[in-house]
């Protein structure tokens, strides 16, 4: 089952009131972080998020990727997507780091793209007691043009909420470890 949205956010202490006086406190939204349990290890969720080939197979919006670099232990460093994005195709290039070397964790930002000025996010795969894995996807979003916060929201939980649902399936479908269906 995919998880509720959870909205983080930022406070950004200091800033004078647009009328003058005293300092206002300012809460703004920086991203949006969902999580789901995957009947499968988190090797294999992992395995999955990093064969970028096959996303076209199951990642629903994603029209077509390829690895521009790869880092000196082989796996994708610069990697070119095309995808359906509010009713167009988009096209963006995300740099992606490995900040754990235990393989729970893929991290990206983004390098260039067409709509967006921001795509940054994260993969954190957590290993539970029973052969599941709890799965946590951060996404933040900045559209080159600007558009009411709710919209933006709105989009970045459906693109995150959908990521996890097309990540979810895969993994179980194809689990090997005889904890999810195959």
């Amino acid at each position: 089952m995919v998880g509720t949205v959870q909205r983080v956010a930022a406070r950004m202490p200091g800033r004078n009131h647009p009328r003058g006086g005293s300092d206002v406190e300012v809460l703004v939204m920086e991203k949006t972080v969902e999580s789901a349990i995957v009947a499968a290890s988190p090797a294999e969720c992992f395995a999955t998020v990093t064969d970028f080939a096959r996303y076209p197979e199951w990642a629903g919006d994603v029209k077509s990727v390829e690895v521009l670099e790869t880092d000196s232990s082989g796996r994708a460093a610069r990697v070119a997507f095309r995808a359906a994005a509010f009713g167009r195709s988009a096209s963006y290039t995300l740099v992606y780091s490995y900040p754990t070397s235990d393989g729970l964790t893929l991290a990206w930002v983004q390098e260039s793209a067409d709509l967006t000025s921001k795509l940054d996010g994260s993969y954190e795969f957590r290993p539970l007691d029973d052969g599941r894995t709890e799965v946590v996807y951060t996404l933040e979003v900045e559209l080159l043009v600007p558009i009411p916060g709710f919209v933006k929201r709105r989009a970045e939980s459906k693109i995150v909420h959908s990521a996890l649902k097309d990540l979810k399936d895969r993994v179980e479908t194809h689990s090997a470890n005889g904890v999810g269906p195959r």
